[in-house]
């Protein structure tokens, strides 16, 4: 396995407060991108007892976004690698703009699939990009590539929660707010510096498909099993966890079901600024075993119907998550060469939705069939094994270099 840790230089100048301006602006489109993804969570309770539709319909629409972002990287993952990076950005927080409108104006499930689609078309485009152009742009670039999208998932689940509970128009204003915060980093996007060598002037193009270099499909694949992992329970929270909160854990607060993602995601943000110097081979186990730790915690949280207990064991599994996806996608992010990135990073993603969408719309069914808690159950036993066999087959091809 060949790591490469070559950057471009910043188009158009070299300037050190420039480059961090550009990666700045970068980490915040990457957190908005993220936020939009789950600000509709907190209100899928309330769209389910407006238009009485099913568990299993709320993971559809949930896992539509997934899809939807499986379906962009496909066909355009690793556009930025052509067109540049700035161009492929303006197009997903245009596509993604678009998902607010539909959002607020929704009037059936009908709207939410048609937003979700669109939200998920521009989340999948951008995400490539914006992974792609921090690596470009910062010598900590996979880290923020990595932690960006955790922080704009709790971000979006606990704004979009208290707009909910304590504004006017509850499915409407959060909207209005992304809206407004999606138009202002468009206007900052068309100042930023293109990192792509002769991309300027290009236009959109043709991507080149998503590719893994051939050298290090292997390793790819090994790697890959915790980040399926990993997302697998971020689709867990994601498309159920204010439903587990509001039927398993008695809740009725909007808050307190947007706080049940922020809990995962900001404990994964948090291990991921305590890992961000550690071992590779040491965060991907540590990170593992956390993982089995708490979602052992969640099960005897919700046996046990305690809300505090349920919290502490989502924190540590968030912490769980986000060491482990830290050092998956550390090593991941350098398999490629600095002109083959957006594939690379299209591959990646490909691979975390993959690990959102499927076993969220199961789990949906399931709920149906089952009840929610012996699906719930049964899914973290899943899951569980899952980290098993992803821990003991990512050992073999972390490198010694990177140990």
């Amino acid at each position: 396995m060949e790591f490469v840790d070559a950057r471009p230089q910043v188009a158009g100048g070299s300037d050190s407060d420039r480059s961090r301006w550009a990666c700045s602006l970068v980490c915040a489109v990457a957190v908005l991108l993220s936020a939009a993804s789950t600000a509709p969570s907190p209100m899928y309770v309330l769209y389910q007892e407006r238009w009485h539709f099913s568990t299993a319909t709320t993971t559809v629409v949930f896992a539509v976004y997934c899809l939807c972002a499986l379906t962009g990287m496909v066909l355009f993952g690793s556009l930025s690698d052509t067109a540049g990076r700035r161009p492929v950005l303006l197009l997903a927080l245009g596509l993604v703009a678009g998902s607010t409108l539909l959002f607020a104006f929704a009037d059936g499930v009908g709207w939410l699939l048609a937003a979700r689609a669109l939200q998920g078309f521009g989340g999948g485009i951008g995400g490539c990009a914006v992974a792609a152009a921090l690596i470009d742009l910062a010598p900590a670039g996979a880290l923020l590539g990595s932690l960006t999208p955790i922080v704009g998932i709790g971000a979006g689940a606990l704004g979009a929660g208290a707009l909910v509970e304590h504004g006017p128009a509850p499915t409407v204003l959060t909207y209005v707010v992304l809206l407004v915060l999606l138009v202002g980093a468009a206007a900052g996007v068309l100042f930023l510096p293109e990192t792509v060598p002769g991309a300027r002037g290009r236009g959109i193009g043709v991507a080149r498909r998503i590719s893994v270099p051939s050298r290090a499909r292997r390793a790819f694949l090994a790697l890959s099993l915790p980040v399926v992992a990993v997302w697998a329970v971020g689709g867990l929270y994601l498309g159920l966890g204010p439903l587990l909160a509001a039927e398993l854990l008695g809740s009725r607060s909007s808050v307190v079901d947007g706080l049940v993602v922020t809990a995962l995601a900001g404990a994964g943000a948090l291990a991921q600024v305590s890992c961000r110097g550690v071992r590779c081979r040491t965060a991907m186990a540590a990170g593992s075993w956390l993982l089995l730790g708490g979602l052992a915690l969640v099960l005897v949280a919700l046996s046990l119907g305690s809300t505090a207990l349920f919290f502490t064991a989502t924190a540590l599994l968030g912490f769980g998550w986000g060491a482990t996806y830290l050092a998956a996608f550390r090593l991941l992010s350098e398999l490629a060469a600095p002109g083959r990135r957006g594939e690379l990073m299209a591959a990646v993603n490909v691979v975390a939705y993959i690990g959102t969408a499927f076993p969220a719309i199961g789990l949906g069914l399931a709920v149906d069939a089952i009840g929610t808690r012996g699906a719930t159950t049964a899914f973290i036993v899943a899951v569980g094994t899952l980290v098993l066999v992803a821990l003991a087959g990512s050992a073999a091809h972390v490198p010694a270099e990177r140990a």
